[in-house]
This record gives structure tokens, sequence and C-alpha cells, in this order.
């Protein structure tokens, strides 16, 4: 999941308007012991998410909701108190999927990301 996770992001960063968010989230997947951070990370983001909801921004909102998932998904691997909901790391790839439709992306490349073996 975490090597998805970071191949999502990268494949992700170059088409994004604003990726202060998906630039932390890709430092912070690398590095286990700063996914405890994620839990704030999240709450970031879903600011963001919420502003991007009332403005009708359908490209950002596509992007934050994954970025969500991604932070989600980090957190409870660590196995914290008061983790996300056990199905969060079931949303990267769906969320992942519509980011990629919203940025115009091809949705076969997050299918390709997601399948291809370590």
């Amino acid at each position: 999941m975490v090597r998805e996770i970071r191949d999502l992001i990268e494949f992700f960063r170059p088409h994004v308007r604003e990726a202060e968010t998906l630039d932390r989230l890709r430092k912070m997947v690398d590095n286990r012991g700063s996914w405890s951070k994620a839990y704030h990370l999240f709450g970031h983001i879903r600011h963001k998410t919420l502003r991007a909801e009332r403005a009708k921004d359908n490209q950002a909102i596509a992007q934050y909701m994954f970025e969500e998932a991604c932070a989600k998904a980090l957190f409870n691997l660590t196995r914290g108190a008061a983790p996300f909901d056990a199905d969060s790391p079931y949303w990267v790839v769906p969320n992942a999927l519509v980011c990629a439709r919203s940025l115009g992306l091809d949705q076969m490349e997050v299918v390709n990301i997601v399948t291809a073996g370590d």
C-alpha cells in the first residue's frame, strides 16, 4: 500500500495546480516515523477540501479526497489510538481514479500503478 501511495502521488504531482499537502504526503510516505503526523495532516487537507467544495472546484475536490484517503491510510498503519475507519485504505484507489479523471489523465495509469508487483 505504501509503494502504491508514493507512486500515485508522484503520478499526480506534475498535473495539480496546488501541491502543498501532496508534497507533505510525499515526504511523509517514506518516513514511517512521521506517519503518526498524518492525523493532523488529514485535518489540514480536510479544510482544503471543504473550501474547494464551497468554491465548486471539482478538480481540487478530487485531489484533496485522494490526499485525505492517503493520510488516513498512513495514520492507520501506525496502529495508533483513535484510528480512522478501518475501510479508509480502500478509498485510496477509487479516489485516485476520480482524481485522474478530473485531471484529464488516463485512469489505466492508476490501475497499472496499483497492480504492479514490487
